[in-house]
């Protein structure tokens, strides 16, 4: 993990439990890893990815949007990577619909 990821601000900070993190899922984990991987790729610094995630976090409890918070940091990590061009919106919503429906389960995910 990431030196910024360890410390970041009280309002996003990454949930804990006796100082570990904590994930409910495994795909809370897999999201956490992947917005690691691709800070330590370059694809963005920490404090884009926390801004984001700051942004993101403040419009949904406006909304008041029960969504957890890694559902927050998703949606933080795909606007990230649909601005720095890695997907198109059209791309990402292509694949998410194909999960839904059950294509290529055939993965382990």
């Amino acid at each position: 993990m990431t030196q910024q990821a360890a410390t970041m601000e009280a309002q996003i900070s990454l949930p804990r439990e006796n100082g570990e993190l904590v994930f409910q899922a495994p795909w809370e984990a897999r999201a956490f890893g992947l917005a690691v991987a691709l800070n330590e790729k370059e694809i963005y610094e920490w404090s884009e990815f926390s801004a984001e995630l700051a942004a993101t976090i403040a419009a949904v409890e406006q909304n008041n949007d029960p969504s957890s918070y890694y559902a927050r940091w998703v949606a933080s990590l795909e606007e990230l990577v649909i601005a720095r061009g890695l997907i198109s919106r059209e791309q990402l919503d292509a694949r998410t619909a194909e999960c839904a429906a059950g294509i290529h389960d055939d993965h382990d995910h």
